[in-house]
């Protein structure tokens, strides 16, 4: 019997045009092993319900085509379920497709990864009960989660350029985290990440050691680095070594709390999203099932 996927396309995500990817799909995908059919999202939040109505549907495999944002609207429906998430990166970013090494050729992730890949399982995670896969985070770079929303334009550039504005006068925050209701950090740090992958996107590894099966977050507490220092902070990051700076404290737990002295956005899987001062951030180990590349 065909196995049957469901193609959920973002199609103002990243810079891709996506009118040409049914064509790609039609002529690539093995229809010996497969039935499928593709949808576009029309809202923010879409791709959430048409992934609940394919589960009740009984489709097999769900493919989230665009960026993080749209993984995640996908992939939080299928934590637990026997249904397979297929992640095709048509985003801006697309930090867990570059963690997971998966193909951006749209040809060749049809025939390694659909038609050849293999079912693993890796691990999510939740604050505040909110799902992400990748990447959540407090500070710095939720704010820029924010005002990138709010940005009508796309990509790297507009990352960069709010990077630039918004660093200067940004103010730290004071945290108090607890790791596994044993350890307690108190700090004041640009940033604090809670990586389940190793990167934001565009291949700004924040963890360059983590993983998506070790059943642990990588708590990254950065510090705020003077002006003179962002390059060093940069090289670091090109060298995909910021773990080996002296700008970076990272911690592994499988729960986290956190306290802050009022509410503010918070970065999941690179979307803003408002969260109270007080936050628990848990792993969930091994809770979703994804095809990769056989290798």
């Amino acid at each position: 019997m065909k196995k049957k996927i469901i193609f959920i396309i973002n199609p103002i995500s990243g810079h891709h045009n996506k009118n040409n990817f049914p064509k790609l799909v039609d002529k690539h995908i093995d229809k010996e092993q497969y039935e499928y059919n593709i949808v576009f999202t029309e809202y923010a939040g879409h791709a959430t319900e048409l992934a609940v109505k394919a589960i009740e549907e009984e489709y097999d495999y769900i493919a989230a085509v665009g960026g993080d944002g749209t993984i995640n609207e996908v992939a939080k429906c299928l934590i637990g379920k026997r249904q397979i998430l297929i992640i095709v990166p048509l985003g801006s970013g697309n930090g867990l497709a570059r963690h997971l090494e998966l193909p951006f050729k749209i040809e060749r992730h049809i025939n390694e990864v659909i038609n050849k890949g293999k079912v693993y399982k890796i691990d999510t995670a939740t604050m505040n009960g909110i799902p992400f896969i990748s990447i959540a985070g407090i500070g710095f770079d939720a704010l820029i989660a924010d005002y990138f929303a709010k940005d009508e334009n796309r990509g790297f550039i507009t990352y960069a350029k709010l990077i630039t504005e918004k660093y200067p006068n940004y103010k730290q925050k004071e945290y108090t985290l607890i790791l596994d209701d044993n350890t307690t950090i108190e700090c004041k740090p640009f940033f604090v990440t809670f990586a389940n992958s190793s990167q934001f996107g565009y291949n700004a590894e924040i963890s360059p050691k983590a993983s998506v099966q070790d059943g642990l977050l990588d708590v990254c507490v950065f510090k705020k680095p003077n002006i003179l220092e962002v390059p060093i902070v940069a090289t670091y990051f090109l060298a995909k070594q910021i773990d080996k700076s002296n700008f970076i404290d990272i911690y592994k737990a499988k729960k986290i709390q956190v306290t802050r002295k009022k509410d503010e956005v918070a970065n999941i899987d690179g979307e803003a999203v408002p969260m109270s001062k007080d936050i628990i951030v848990e792993i969930n180990p091994l809770s979703l099932n994804i095809l990769l590349a056989n290798n």
